[in-house]
């Protein structure tokens, strides 16, 4: 190495400091900012999963260049949680049957890897600890048709208080090795919010009588876009409870839901939003 070329690095590594002092001032400006939020707020809902849904879209479309968006986002999702944890306390259940199951690694690109973390192996451990409101987000499996339990129907009914899908995870990534392809449904007591890019988590209890093939033509009839059956639960001899993934957002008032009620009136015993998440960006 030259004394040129050892004195263009030192000038570069100076730009480098230069950048991260910038970068860390710029950190201490927002959290400034969150305080002044929170203070602004008063008391109230401080996690808002649609709200950081469309910051990370936000990103992600200027994004541009070598550095990693999966990385990028990482940074953005410790430090939206960090700062949320300023506002109030955040806590989370994790499902976990047995360790290394990739559910604690998601929740931790999510939801930041100092928020306290408690793990079960038992879903429904996971959402009664949401229920009872000892945490502030349960992390748990995707439901499947072959799933012993499900853990979805403790979320179903009318109550505003009962916990709500809010986020599936993860949003863009992971990497190689963190997960294997692994996804998960976060699952807190917030209100649904709309991002302009959503999936909506609806819960039928209908007669078996209704076939799948008919209940999705009667959904299609009324604007709602059925895009998977994620699970059915035997309520009775005669009747079921279908969970349905359904395009768009649609809120517990949508109109739809209710045209949806008339048209499959004597087949369907309730129609419930039991969540509502932002699409995934893909890596």
């Amino acid at each position: 190495m030259t004394t040129d070329d050892a004195a263009t690095l030192d000038t570069l590594r100076q730009e480098i400091d230069r950048i991260d002092d910038a970068i860390h001032d710029l950190i201490m400006d927002r959290t400034a900012l969150v305080e002044r939020i929170r203070a602004a707020k008063g008391e109230g809902v401080v996690l808002r999963p649609a709200r950081e849904a469309a910051i990370l879209r936000r990103l992600l479309d200027r994004h541009e260049g070598h550095f990693p968006a999966a990385s990028m986002v990482r940074i953005w999702r410790e430090m939206i949680s960090a700062l949320t944890a300023l506002q109030a306390p955040l806590s989370l259940s994790v499902y976990m049957p047995e360790r290394g199951a990739g559910y604690l690694s998601l929740a931790r690109d999510q939801y930041g890897a100092y928020t306290q973390t408690h793990t079960y192996a038992s879903a429904g451990q996971v959402a009664r600890a949401v229920m009872d409101g000892q945490v502030s987000v349960g992390i748990l499996p995707m439901p499947h048709l072959d799933d012993a339990q499900s853990w979805w129907t403790m979320l179903v009914g009318a109550s505003p208080d009962l916990p709500r899908i809010v986020a599936r995870l993860p949003f863009h990534g992971p990497g190689p090795g963190r997960g294997d392809g692994l996804e998960a449904l976060a699952v807190g007591r917030l209100p649904l919010e709309a991002t302009g890019d959503d999936v909506t988590v609806l819960a039928i209890e209908c007669s078996n009588d209704m076939s799948r093939a008919g209940m999705r033509s009667q959904l299609e009839a009324v604007g709602l876009a059925p895009n998977h059956l994620w699970d059915t639960r035997e309520v009775t001899a005669d009747s079921r409870i279908d969970l349905i993934a359904v395009e768009d957002f649609i809120a517990v008032d949508d109109p739809r839901l209710q045209f949806a009620r008339d048209r499959l009136s004597g087949d369907v015993a309730y129609i419930h939003v039991i969540g509502a998440y932002a699409q995934p960006r893909p890596v």
